[in-house]
């Protein structure tokens, strides 16, 4: 088999863009692969720093999300990436292979320090060496568990890249040591928000979290963007640009019907809402239910980190024996 690596930051609960983003992709692959599932806290702390208690608050709802929404304990390790001291030491191996500047050349990169110029500032003055370096951060997440297979969404392929520019180094100058991950994308790898933002984003507050009861789906669906050139309930209108119709085809709801009513004029803005109210919150009802089960269940929860984190610290430990070795650092080895 080969390997899995993924993971997210526990900055918030998972949202539909996460799921469609790549979640669901991970489900369906870890009967095929041995996977391997990162709460990247750390990473998280690098525009988290003046906030850790909601870094540590997150850990476990982010896991609990993983759970409801289908990952397999018996398929996939769920880790904690604090708990892993090898991938922090691999990050400062790599520290030593990438250039300052081609870490400001990221758009990833670049577009979440515009988005955080409250943290450092309009030119970026102030950002912190953590949140620049933590795509070298995340090729040590990768390879330090010799990951081959990488499900992101589109904007993670700057990092991915980043993450072979860097394996391709550290091979020329201590040897074969690593293999090139490869980015695997989901049919849908970047969803819209309901705002009709190019990116659904817990900062934008513009998202619909897997976690959300009905009547939270309701009133968030009920705020969507549709056609601005519809003004009364019987004009035609284009679904083409109506985030609803946008919605409805993501979970595959009576397309056919919707489409040529609202091309029409037959179907009013309000009545589509709240169908898509509906079909959402059933789409997400079994979901919920599980994440329910394990919000009373901690100590599963608990179990399972500990249980993946010890999986994930064996296999590293195996790895940097590899690569001290190859960097003649082996000294009592």
């Amino acid at each position: 088999m080969k390997t899995i690596i993924t993971g997210d930051r526990p900055t918030g609960k998972l949202h539909l863009g996460h799921y469609f983003g790549s979640l669901q992709n991970r489900v369906k692959m870890q009967y095929d692969y041995d996977t391997y599932i990162l709460i990247a806290d750390v990473q998280a702390l690098t525009d988290n720093f003046n906030n850790p208690d909601k870094v540590r608050a997150n850990v476990k709802e982010l896991a609990m999300d993983y759970l409801a929404a289908g990952i397999d304990p018996n398929h996939s390790h769920i880790y904690i990436q604090s708990l892993i001291p090898e991938i922090a030491e691999l990050t400062v191996y790599f520290s030593n292979l990438i250039s300052v500047a081609r870490l400001y050349r990221n758009p990833t990169t670049k577009h979440e320090m515009n988005q955080k110029k409250e943290l450092f500032g309009e030119a970026g003055e102030s950002i912190t060496y953590g949140f620049l370096g933590y795509p070298v951060s995340q090729a040590a997440d990768i390879t330090a568990l010799d990951g081959e297979i990488v499900p992101v969404g589109d904007d993670q392929l700057p990092h991915i890249e980043q993450t072979r520019e860097v394996v391709r180094k550290f091979n020329n100058v201590y040897g074969e040591t690593f293999k090139e991950p490869e980015a695997v994308l989901s049919k849908t790898p970047r969803i819209k928000g309901l705002d009709g933002n190019e990116k659904m984003s817990k900062s934008l507050n513009n998202c619909i979290y897997l976690s959300d009861d009905e009547e939270t789906i309701t009133k968030k669906v009920m705020s969507a963007v549709t056609d601005p050139n519809k003004i009364k309930k019987d004009d035609p209108a284009n679904p083409d640009v109506c985030m609803v119709y946008y919605y409805h085809k993501l979970i595959d709801n009576n397309l056919e019907t919707i489409c040529s009513e609202c091309k029409k004029g037959e179907r009013g803005c309000v009545a589509c809402k709240k169908e898509l109210a509906t079909a959402l919150s059933e789409y997400l009802k079994t979901i919920r239910e599980k994440r329910r089960y394990y919000e009373e269940h901690p100590e599963e929860v608990e179990k399972i980190l500990n249980d993946g984190t010890e999986a994930a610290r064996n296999r590293a430990k195996e790895v940097m024996k590899r690569v001290r070795k190859n960097m003649k650092l082996d000294y009592f080895e």
